[in-house]
């Protein structure tokens, strides 16, 4: 028996009960477009990451508060802070450096005519859209002299021109008023929009540090200090640079523990998209579950195809069949049942992937379909069909060809 004969008696043996068939095709099918579907949101929230670090720029360094032991218990990592602004200062003079900027960061209450809004408020210095390798597209950036007077200036994101503003209208040179105070729009930034679940980028608005400190907060300390290397390949030398000079600063001892945290951005990155990686592995792997559910089904009507088929079988070996043809034929079965599932998943599988972003309560989920994943997944079903189909298939081919004939 040809591969094109086995392939006909397959489908004609197959499409006497369509119902059955679909149903059995199912199991496939949603195996299929899940593993798809997650291995694209994993891939997805992995480009994210790598394009929010890559952004940011591999150059960047960010120190910020340690964690310290307080009557034995530690506290959170970030909440214990003797950064200070002479500090930010010494780290600028060090010959690995480029730029310094000094950060505080709150959430307030943004009020512009009739119109209000909650954001974050991001204390900067004059260097901020150099360190973070942000444009500001309209107006300007304030400049050190702002930042020396505490002037009560700032700088919105997009999302802010977009709530507070009418569409078209400037906001350089209009007045806000932040927790109730005025301060004057100089420009407004580039918009870099959302980042695979992490929120919008452009949901902010920076002020001169000195101002956030003296007029929003009224903190003593720094929070943070983002820090730009010289160069990309610099920046293990400014992290040590920086670590040595905090070290003799704040008069730690050989041997004792950092009250500060210096983080490279790129082992960040590293660390980061590492992990997401896990995150793609973990959702494929959960989904692909559901691909062994589906093989299990398909064993299962094979099994009662058999039965229901024993004469028929009896009849095939009767005239010359050999165990091989029905062998074959009951695998060929099994497996266009696996593959026809298999490529009605890829399309809900891609299909679900680009709905997704449509969908408003998971518009800020990136999804990212790799053809590999597709390819995998399609292979993986074929793989299924052999597996679940071998064992009913062998159990037709080797009924006695005499007990078959007498079966009712």
């Amino acid at each position: 028996m040809n591969v094109l004969r086995i392939l006909r008696v397959s489908l004609r043996a197959l499409a006497r009960n369509k119902m059955r068939t679909f149903l059995t095709c199912l199991g496939i099918i949603i195996g299929v477009a899940a593993v798809i579907a997650m291995v694209s949101i994993g891939a997805g929230a992995r480009a994210a990451v790598e394009s929010r670090f890559a952004a940011m720029g591999t150059n960047l360094i960010s120190v910020g508060g340690s964690h310290r032991s307080m009557g034995g218990v530690q506290t959170q990592t970030g909440q214990y802070n003797r950064l200070t602004i002479e500090d930010a200062n010494a780290i600028a003079k060090l010959p690995s450096v480029e730029a310094i900027s000094p950060s505080v960061r709150s959430r307030a209450q943004v009020v512009y005519g009739s119109k209000n809004w909650n954001t974050q408020i991001q204390g900067t210095g004059e260097a901020y859209p150099l360190v973070r390798k942000w444009d500001v597209v309209a107006g300007s950036y304030f400049d050190d002299s702002m930042v020396r007077s505490a002037a009560k200036v700032c700088v919105i994101g997009a999302d802010i021109q977009k709530n507070l503003f009418d569409e078209g209208e400037n906001p350089v040179g209009k007045t806000i008023r932040i927790n109730k105070v005025p301060f004057l729009i100089l420009g407004v930034f580039k918009a870099k929009g959302e980042s695979g679940g992490f929120g919008s980028r452009d949901d902010m608005i920076c002020v001169p540090y000195t101002t956030a400190i003296k007029r929003l907060q009224r903190a003593e300390n720094i929070e943070s200090i983002d820090v730009s290397a010289v160069s990309a390949t610099k920046t293990t030398d400014a992290q040590n640079e920086i670590t040595d000079l905090l070290r003799s600063r704040h008069r730690i001892g050989e041997g004792a523990e950092d009250d500060f945290q210096v983080r490279n951005m790129a082992e960040i990155a590293e660390g980061a998209a590492e992990a997401t990686g896990i995150l793609t592995i973990l959702l494929g792997s959960i989904a692909s579950i559901s691909l062994l559910v589906g093989g299990i089904g398909i064993m299962n009507i094979m099994l009662v195809s058999v039965t229901e088929r024993i004469r028929e079988i009896g009849i095939r070996m009767s005239i010359g069949a050999r165990e091989r043809d029905i062998l074959l034929q009951f695998l060929a079965e099994a497996i266009v049942l696996s593959l026809l599932g298999g490529i009605l998943g890829i399309a809900l599988g891609v299909g679900v992937s680009k709905l997704l972003k449509y969908i408003s309560i998971f518009s800020s989920i990136t999804t990212m379909v790799s053809w590999t994943s597709v390819l995998l997944a399609f292979l993986f079903s074929g793989s299924v069909g052999i597996f679940f189909g071998f064992y009913p298939a062998r159990k037709a081919s080797k009924l006695d060809p005499i007990e078959a004939l007498r079966y009712e």
